[in-house]
């Protein structure tokens, strides 16, 4: 399991306080407690797992759940999510309002915050941050998070240089933001990985080999990261508890320990030795563990879908009918009952379900915009018949590309099956391949279909719906209409601000996009988790990061 680096020290030893009743810092904030009132003294190690490797620990250039959590845990940006999934001071003093027109926010930086070498955090940490995220030199996949800072996009598309960002350090400890326009839900990116602050020194110092490992880098969170060797490689590392973070006395764990396990059944043996103490299990072993008092189901804003390459102009994806045929022919709900068995259910459209309502009705915005996806034989044969004499076709070979953890493996291993089950003359190969091989085929296009998948950034339903218009960096499989664009665009921009409206933007973009079945959704995803009822206080994000461990703590059996 990759015990080489797993060192522990006396030290890692402290003394917790377990109190009755929950208790508050000096901020406000809620202080980890349990049900005993004996003072005890426990490690404060926690040992988890991890199902694929890091691809990249560059907030610049991370774009997976993944390093999420491990930028999470050692980096923090103006603002945190707390245990309730919404935004609290962190790196700025206080949360602020916008000026009245929606567009500058100002900001006063703690001044006690600094990096792990004892740098100070400043107001230019950000702006250096920001404009190095933009600029077309560093070929960031997620520089369109940017895209509500004012000349944002112009600056990504090369027409204007990354210094006239809407973002300036006003003294060393003041930073002021202006947008181009308004956003509802600005809160929330501020307290996303690539809004976290960059060192600008060690950046420079290390150039491409910045965050190559964890000694080419700095941190600012409540950790730092530790024996990180190399991104898409390395089998384990840590995260270790940052004695320079502005608010260390109150974290509380020393050191975690993250270990790459691919499939369940050595996880689980794992667990059950006690090497590790948080798991992810699938499938039968998930079904076998449903009474396990330790077994925690986490449903997450989280939606897993197929993806058809339609680049080229001659591409048999570009053809409607089939794109249908091959949706009508998955049975997406013996798919998360049998095959996924973790509690992940059938996907309804794209937008998964208990993230976002309408702003009038309070109606779930899966509810409102009804069932697109549903198992139809019949319907997938019909559909298969047209676009075989559209596209001049008898048979057809496909080949589904997916990363090469247990869970993705069984069920491109599914699809494969259902597929050819019910379409006559479709032959389907599969190819799990390594995590980052899996993205780098995807971005480079180098696919028929691939099984991917998409978390939400922060809880609105334009964090999905902007991935599938025409210009944007994650459509790998091209897909493009003008009327989805068109919604997408309008809801973003007119309809900004006026929230009625642009929910109804939301739901017509996802909407055409069902219909047109541009891209193909499975399942939304949920987490089936074996983890020690001795770790208490962890945050758990449906959108975002999906584990925070700034507030966790262990506590005697």
């Amino acid at each position: 399991m990759g015990l080489k680096k797993r060192i522990y020290f006396s030290c890692l030893t402290v003394l917790v306080m377990v109190l009755v009743a929950c208790g508050t810092n000096d901020d406000g904030e809620k202080a980890g407690t349990d049900s005993s009132d004996q003072e005890v003294t426990v490690e404060q190690t926690f040992k988890v797992v991890e199902q694929q490797e890091l691809p990249s620990a560059d907030p610049s250039l991370a774009t997976d759940v993944i390093a999420a959590r491990v930028l999470t845990a050692t980096y923090e940006g103006l603002y945190r999510l707390d245990q309730d999934s919404q935004p609290i001071a962190a790196g700025a003093m206080e949360v602020v309002e916008p000026s009245e027109d929606g567009l500058t926010y100002r900001f006063d930086l703690r001044k006690e915050a600094t990096w792990s070498n004892g740098d100070p955090v400043t107001a230019d940490d950000y702006v250096f941050s920001w404009q190095r995220t933009v600029d077309p030199e560093t070929a960031s996949e997620y520089a369109s998070i940017f895209s509500p800072l004012k000349n944002a996009e112009a600056i990504t598309a090369g027409e204007k240089d990354k210094k006239e960002l809407g973002v300036t350090a006003v003294s060393e400890y003041e930073l002021e933001i202006v947008l181009e326009k308004p956003v509802p839900y600005f809160n929330f990116l501020l307290a996303f990985k690539q809004y976290f602050p960059q060192n600008r020194k060690i950046v420079e110092k290390f150039g491409k080999e910045f965050a190559t490992s964890s000694e080419k880098a700095v941190y600012n969170g409540p950790f730092v990261l530790a024996d990180f060797d190399g991104p898409g490689t390395d089998m384990d590392w840590a995260y270790v508890k940052n004695e320079h973070y502005w608010d260390q006395q109150n974290v509380k764990l020393d050191r975690i320990d993250v270990t790459v396990v691919k499939e369940s059944s050595t996880a689980l043996n794992l667990y059950q030795s006690g090497e590790l103490e948080d798991v992810i299990l699938t499938g039968e072993l998930a079904q076998q563990m449903a009474n396990d008092p330790e077994l925690v189901i986490e449903k997450l804003a989280s939606s897993f879908y197929l993806e058809m390459n339609q680049r080229e102009e001659n591409s048999v994806f570009r053809n409607a009918n089939l794109r249908k045929a091959l949706s009508y022919s998955i049975d997406r709900l013996a798919m998360s009952r049998d095959i996924l068995g973790d509690g992940s259910v059938p996907a309804r459209g794209l937008i998964p379900s208990d993230m976002s309502v309408n702003p009038t009705s309070g109606k779930d915005f899966a509810d409102e915009n009804g069932d697109f996806l549903t198992l139809d034989a019949k319907k997938a044969q019909a559909y298969w018949e047209v676009a075989k004499k559209e596209l001049g076709i008898d048979r057809l070979e496909l080949d589904i590309l997916s990363s090469d953890n247990d869970s993705s493996k069984k069920v491109v291993e599914y699809l494969q099956g259902a597929i050819e089950e019910n379409l006559e003359g479709v032959k389907v190969t599969v190819s799990p391949v390594p995590f980052t091989v899996r993205l780098d085929r995807s971005n480079k296009g180098e696919f028929d279909l691939v099984l991917g998948g998409w978390s939400a950034d922060y809880a609105d339903p334009i964090t999905f719906i902007e991935l599938f218009r025409t210009e944007d960096s994650y459509n790998r499989g091209k897909f493009s209409n003008e009327n989805y664009d068109k919604e997408a665009l309008e809801s973003a921009t007119v309809n900004v601000l006026k929230p009625e409206a642009r929910w109804d933007n939301l739901l017509a973009a996802e909407k055409v996009l069902m219909e047109e079945m541009g891209v193909i959704p499975l399942y939304q995803k949920a987490e089936a988790h074996l983890r020690t009822a001795k770790i208490k206080e962890i945050a758990i994000h449906p959108a975002g990061a999906h584990y925070d461990y700034r507030w966790a703590y262990k506590v005697a059996e």
